[in-house]
């Protein structure tokens, strides 16, 4: 009973509060209003933003909470100069040009504008992709994904990253889902190619980092169709460690009205800003054929630091690579370049970043953006191509406001164009002195690596080539002289036994030779046309007989050659005057010198080039030249055998050497000195002693190489037995079968049948003249017993028949 009136009173509660309250707001609906009385606030705050003298924390910036938390949680407390300045112009939708120095925060600088932008324009999964960040390298991609993650955890948006290396059918597949996309310029050109699907009329940020490396690398026609495809109406932030020509080319293309941010004028003062204050910049002279054992000396010295060692080409790097982690440094050795797979270069960008004492081995891939903690040393092995380049090595180190130190190795030949190039730019780099007493030669560890193994002389090579080539292809020929480098002492400090041929270089000098030669011609030709100009009377009158000539001199023609000079110049001779001057020209001209003897026997049908001289028996005898029938005569062999002998006479044979331990070359039999090792031995006993023990050590080496002879020979007589069986086999199972007829016993009635010569009947005629078939061993098909066969019967009734009728006839 208390129950239902409980539930009365409770009733008439509820329509006193039905009549006497107000609708309620859904929770839901209260939450849409919440947020957009948040975004509007948020809105009015970016727009009335002015940035205060002394801004530092990322809280004073008008940023929604989601960002703020992320920033926290990644602990990114203080803003840097690129962020403070170009950050809060970024979040108002202006275009932005900025430079700063490499390791100065701008990563941050384009990705939290990325974030608010897409967050006040309430961007959803639906609404397909809003930013497009663009980057040169897939390294750099990388990182800047995991920046991306670790600050927008608490939005809602979805992120990929598009790099090379990776499955293509899955990035298509989610391609199309994206809000945010990191990619670089290949990959995203393949998309665009290839996915159907791929959609960016939205798009409303994009971002270009490092865009003078982008446009290096050879995208500049595919950045150009890129942003003719993309909405005028997007925004679009361009940040480069380096302002050249092409960036500010590509800046009138993609901007709007642009802010410019750590961007100056004047070009010395721009390289100047993009050197981190705390660098410590160094260079030191080291000739090219010193320049792996200083580089091997310098690591054993910093044993406890962590270093970047750039080279210019990916086979430098693998050869230097495999060459030290056989030498054993003391320090883990790391390498990077770009033919390695995706994945084994992530795993040695993520070693390096997670060690403290390392050497990393690369090439300019990790020259650009790439963030390596507490890296102490950066050496540039070889010269960079330009100071852009090196300004972009040295910032691998002293980055945010940490300490670093450079140094650079510059041969003689390259210092003065180097040093002139830095000080255009404003880059001051002081000169250091190598210790010779602490430089350790590896130059017999490089070639007893080189002996041992074949893949280490093939690597060097190789290495050696790409070098020579990548100093040939630089466009700054007052640094980089090919000519000028010791290229035999290079191959020697490499380990190679002999200077590989190098065929651009060859190509280079026979394409100056060919030049000499045509100068040389064309000096002599207008020397020439002057002593023809300046004749005498008697070659006046005899140009006045000739009638006409005088006119073609005074047209400024070339007159006609002299009795002297050859008239026609055939393509003999100039394949003469291209190719082998020194070595044939001599033999040339005493072929055609006899010409001008026999120039008046015209009549004569026959002439004789040279007599008959009369020649002694010791001068054919004495070898001076070649006797040029006998080798027609010879076989190719027997000419081959000859030529090796001749070789052999006139370069030696050649010297097998060893290495021991210590990587020192020894002959391969060297004689000890016969008193020493007498007197060693204690005398006459001693050596009798040292006698019977080579005796006996000789001899169990005997019988150890006996018993393995008897086994060589009991396993080549095993297999030889093998192989005639079975080719024994293979000839019995090649033959045709022989098929054996027993005949029927059920119908035997105990009567012989006599034998009768009659003459064969035309029906078994063909199979009675075959002579028998031997029967073989193996896979003999017997005739089943009771079976019949196809024509038995047939027979047993003839037979009976005939049988019958010779009964009657008796």
């Amino acid at each position: 009973m208390q129950t239902p009136r409980v539930s009365s009173t409770s009733n008439t509660k509820i329509k006193g509060n039905k009549q006497n309250s107000k609708p309620q707001i859904r929770s839901s609906k209260l939450k849409k209003l919440s947020e957009k009385q948040k975004l509007d606030a948020l809105e009015k705050a970016v727009a009335d933003f002015e940035p205060q003298i002394g801004l530092k924390s990322f809280n004073d910036l008008p940023l929604s909470e989601h960002t703020k938390r992320g920033l926290k949680k990644a602990f990114f407390v203080d803003m840097t100069d690129i962020q403070t300045q170009s950050i809060h112009v970024s979040l108002k939708g202006k275009d932005v040009l900025g430079a700063a120095t490499t390791g100065s925060g701008k990563t941050l600088a384009f990705l939290i504008p990325v974030l608010e932008v897409l967050y006040r324009r309430r961007w959803g999964p639906a609404d397909g992709l809003g930013a497009l960040i663009v980057s040169p390298t897939r390294e750099l991609a990388i990182q800047i994904f995991d920046v991306l993650r670790s600050i927008g955890g608490y939005h809602s948006f979805s992120a990929g990253l598009v790099i090379g290396g990776k499955n293509l059918k899955d990035e298509r597949d989610r391609l199309s889902r994206m809000n945010i996309l990191v990619a670089t310029p290949g990959r995203l050109l393949q998309h665009m190619d290839q996915t159907v699907g791929f959609d960016a009329d939205n798009l409303q940020v994009l971002v270009l980092d490092e865009a003078d490396r982008i446009l290096d690398m050879g995208f500049q026609k595919t950045l150009t169709a890129l942003l003719n495809h993309l909405p005028k109406s997007r925004q679009t932030l361009l940040f480069s460690a380096t302002q050249t020509d092409s960036v500010s080319d590509l800046a009138r293309l993609s901007l709007k009205d642009p802010v410019h941010i750590g961007v100056s004028s004047d070009p010395t003062s721009s390289s100047i800003s993009s050197m981190p204050k705390q660098l410590e910049q160094h260079y030191l002279l080291v000739p090219l054929d010193k320049k792996l054992s200083v580089l091997w000396s310098f690591i054993k010295t910093h044993l406890q630091s962590k270093i970047i060692v750039f080279l210019s080409s990916g086979k430098q790097v693998r050869f230097v690579f495999e060459t030290f982690c056989r030498m054993h440094p003391g320090i883990p050795l790391l390498h990077l370049h770009g033919k390695q797979k995706q994945t084994a270069r992530l795993a040695v960008y993520q070693r390096f970043t997670g060690t403290s004492h390392s050497v990393l081995l690369a090439t300019d891939i990790a020259a650009r953006g790439l963030d390596f903690p507490a890296v102490d040393w950066v050496l540039q092995v070889d010269a960079p191509e330009d100071v852009e380049t090196y300004i972009h090595r040295v910032g691998r180190t002293a980055r945010y406001e940490s300490k670093g130190r450079a140094l650079l190795f510059l041969m003689p030949s390259e210092e003065e164009g180097m040093k002139a190039a830095l000080l255009k730019k404003g880059i001051e780099v002081a000169k250091i002195k190598n210790r010779q007493s602490r430089t350790q030669d590896i130059q017999n560890q490089l070639q007893n690596l080189a002996f041992q193994d074949p893949e280490i002389k093939y690597l060097g090579q190789r290495a050696f080539v790409s070098y020579l080539r990548s100093v040939n292809l630089h466009k700054d020929k007052s640094v980089f002289k090919v000519g000028e480098l010791p290229v035999d002492q290079y191959a020697e400090s490499l380990g190679l036994p002999g200077t590989p041929k190098i065929k651009f270089l060859s190509k280079a000098v026979t394409h100056q030779r060919k030049n000499v030669s045509r100068m040389a011609e064309a000096a002599r030709a207008e020397a020439e046309i002057s002593s023809s100009s300046s004749g005498t009377e008697a070659s006046e009158e005899e140009s006045e007989d000739d009638g006409g000539d005088n006119s073609a001199s005074h047209l400024g023609l070339a007159p006609k050659p002299s009795a002297a000079t050859p008239k026609i110049r055939t393509k003999y001779d100039r394949m003469f005057e291209r190719k082998n001057q020194n070595v044939l020209s001599e033999h040339y001209n005493k072929l055609i010198a006899d010409d001008s003897a026999h120039s008046d026997q015209e009549d004569e049908f026959i002439l004789l080039k040279r007599a008959d001289h009369d020649l002694d028996e010791s001068g054919r005898q004495s070898g001076d030249s070649p006797p040029s029938m006998v080798d027609a005569n010879l076989s190719k062999k027997k000419l081959k055998i000859s030529k090796t002998k001749r070789a052999l006479l006139e370069n030696g044979v050649n010297t097998k050497l060893v290495f021991d331990v210590d990587g020192n070359p020894h002959q391969l039999y060297e004689t000890a000195d016969p008193d020493a090792w007498y007197k060693d031995r204690g005398g006459l006993e001693g050596a009798k002693v040292a006698g019977q023990q080579f005796a006996a050590a000789e001899g169990s080496k005997m019988r150890i190489a006996d018993v393995r002879d008897k086994e060589e020979a009991k396993a080549k007589k095993q297999e030889k037995k093998r192989k005639r069986k079975e080719k024994e086999q293979d000839q019995f199972t090649s033959t045709s079968t022989v098929t054996a007829y027993v005949p029927a016993v059920g119908d035997d009635d105990g009567y012989i049948s006599p034998d009768f010569d009659l003459p064969p009947s035309d029906d078994n005629s063909t199979g009675n003249d075959l002579p028998p078939t031997k029967r073989t061993r193996f896979s003999v098909p017997v005739q089943h017993i009771g079976e019949p066969t196809a024509d038995t019967g047939d027979l047993l009734h003839d037979d009976e028949e005939l049988a019958l009728k010779l009964l009657a006839s008796h």
